[in-house]
């Protein structure tokens, strides 16, 4: 098959179309004249240059496609503008060339986030695509948008979403910063009650989009791609010290002090160019108790089930960075 894939020289994309060139597909990759393809390289991909919010730019990238990957979205951002044009506008690029270009596509899957959902209310009752979704930040209402506009094309094109949570594994630079602390002693806990959270290795994920992408069920369908279990950050920072084996001093963070934080480095960022990672907004978002999500309906199906334990994700996750040198 001919598969486009967006954000495919970071982290998720680029070990998806490691997958897709091992099945023997031909691939492209939407890249940008400054994107970083370290993890492209030397390998039988096609590079398209273009940008999702350039709709000019993505008809060649698109042309004749079988399947379509759309990874790609800004995830940090200065406004709300930033993240609708990166996530909503740029669905939008997609969505249309590919209504142009792509006659006999069999897919346009759409990796969305569980961010788009919201939180779920009680450790009993993580959260279902049947839920009403309330995202609760900027980042995850533009992912809802994008979600619903992808609705809208129903009767035109052939889509299915898919929601994953919290991401970790080789190449992710966002959660290496957690292992990061606890190689240094320290492990950084928001609150003092008992949070837990869906949280999936990259590799379940590739396997997940993979099933969603290529099922004839899943068409016009949305699903929680995650890990059957729901982790306390307790239970994830005893793992990361074993694998790491280091001794490390818990520290707990009030909730006050986060958004105490997290104010300051608004403030600061609003001066200048960049946008904060710590904001009001991320406050709320890792302030909340329950970041848990259902497979149950991939489950049931597309035989999708989670093959990486928390164990052996986090180990195999923690060698690659020191073979790397990311980690000693």
């Amino acid at each position: 098959m001919i598969v486009s894939v967006t954000g495919g020289t970071g982290f998720i994309g680029s070990q998806l179309i490691d997958t897709l060139l091992a099945q023997g597909h031909e691939v492209r990759a939407l890249v940008r004249r400054s994107s970083n393809l370290r993890w492209l390289e030397g390998k039988n991909v096609r590079l398209v240059h273009g940008d999702v919010r350039d709709a000019a730019s993505l008809d060649a990238f698109l042309e004749n496609a079988d399947i379509i990957y759309h990874i790609a979205g800004v995830v940090k951002a200065r406004d709300e503008k930033g993240y609708v044009e990166g996530n909503v506008d740029a669905t939008r690029n997609m969505l249309d060339s590919a209504l142009r270009v792509a006659p006999r596509l069999r897919r346009f899957l759409y990796v969305s986030s569980q961010t788009a959902a919201g939180p779920a209310h009680a450790l009993d009752r993580p959260t279902r695509e049947s839920d009403t979704p309330a995202p609760i930040t900027t980042y995850g209402r533009s992912k809802w948008a994008a979600e619903q506009l992808v609705h809208g094309y129903r009767d035109k094109l052939p889509w299915t979403i898919v929601r994953p949570p919290a991401v970790y594994g080789p190449r992710d630079t966002e959660i290496f910063i957690y292992f990061q602390a606890i190689s240094r002693g320290l492990n950084s806990m928001i609150g003092f009650d008992d949070k837990r959270l869906s949280l999936i290795h990259s590799a379940d994920l590739v396997q997940g989009i993979q099933l969603a992408a290529e099922s004839e069920r899943s068409v016009g369908e949305t699903y929680f791609i995650s890990s059957e279990e729901f982790y306390s950050w307790p239970q994830v920072g005893r793992i990361s010290a074993a694998a790491l084996r280091k001794r490390v001093l818990t520290l707990r963070l009030p909730h006050a002090l986060v958004y105490g934080v997290a104010a300051v480095a608004q403030g600061v960022a609003a001066l200048s160019k960049q946008a904060a990672t710590l904001n009001l907004e991320k406050a709320r978002d890792i302030t909340q108790r329950y970041w848990i999500c259902d497979v149950s309906k991939a489950r049931e199906q597309l035989g999708y089930r989670q093959r990486m334990s928390i164990e052996q994700g986090v180990h195999d996750t923690i060698a690659w960075y020191r073979e790397q040198g990311w980690l000693k």
